[in-house]
């Protein structure tokens, strides 16, 4: 190939105008005329030091979305690791029966900012699986609840309830000593919710859009999930699979959420860096 066409496979790929090798090698065919392979297209990717890599997969991102988050990190730019340490992180995932991963791959150079092109946009839930909630605090994980059926207002206030008090008491905490975080599922921010919670007296952290990438528990879900994988390979019941989840939820060690909650400042720095846009956590 020449080095005008070099540049050009580099500048496609880098831009994100192009996805991959197959059909940056489509394109030099259809549109200037020059048939290589898919293997050198990767080869000269390679030279350059990028590297193949799967595409991440994240909530998609709006303009306003964008301009939420960091108004968000900008409020709590000067939040330190000890005012984090005061929140509550809570959340709800699926534990699937089979696992599956979807991958998709893009190109990306050596500490090259996640851009949208490197990431797989995914929406909120989605077979055989179990339905959880739980919280973590710096000072270890919560109480672990199974979410029986179509989670209402009314069973996610339920949830509350049982849980999230018990998980205080674990602490050794009272409500005035903590922030309570949970986004913005419309279960969550049902009137209901928002006067149980205003009644038994939290302060509700407020909390931008499409922003898993700012609680750190989601990192414990993959922990958990990886954790439920490895006990027993193949098919099992349900309550064998909820028995699972408890079992790896108590095992996960205090100093792991501590390290995640003490993390939190890096977090807000890079959604200021990336102006509201994707990060790498």
């Amino acid at each position: 190939m020449s080095s005008t066409t070099k540049r050009l496979i580099i500048r496609k790929i880098r831009n994100g105008s192009i996805d991959n090798a197959v059909k940056m090698k489509q394109h030099l065919h259809t549109h200037c005329n020059i048939n290589v392979s898919a293997e050198t297209v990767r080869r000269t990717l390679r030279d350059v030091g990028m590297h193949g890599r799967m595409k991440i997969k994240k909530p998609l991102l709006t303009k306003r979305h964008k301009k939420l988050r960091l108004e968000f990190a900008r409020k709590y730019e000067n939040f330190t690791e000890a005012d984090w340490s005061k929140v509550i992180w809570s959340d709800e995932t699926k534990i699937d029966y089979f696992g599956s991963d979807g991958r998709e791959w893009t190109w990306r150079s050596p500490g090259q900012q996640l851009q949208s092109h490197h990431v797989h946009p995914t929406v909120k839930f989605g077979g055989g699986h179990i339905m959880i909630w739980s919280c973590m605090t710096s000072e270890g994980v919560g109480c672990v609840d199974k979410i029986e059926g179509t989670m209402t207002a009314k069973s996610y206030i339920k949830i509350l309830e049982n849980s999230l008090l018990r998980s205080l008491e674990k602490w050794g905490k009272t409500i005035p000593d903590v922030i309570f975080q949970h986004d913005n599922d419309p279960k969550h921010k049902a009137n209901c919710t928002k006067q149980w919670l205003a009644t038994q007296g939290f302060q509700v952290l407020d909390w931008p859009p499409q922003s898993p990438d700012l609680n750190p528990i989601e990192h414990l879900w993959g922990l958990l999930k990886r954790s439920v994988a490895n006990f027993e390979p193949g098919s099992r019941s349900s309550l064998q699979l909820w028995a699972d989840v408890v079992l790896a939820w108590q095992n996960i060690q205090r100093e792991q959420c501590r390290n995640l909650v003490d993390s939190m400042p890096r977090r807000i720095k890079a959604v200021i860096k990336a102006k509201g846009g994707y990060t790498k956590y």
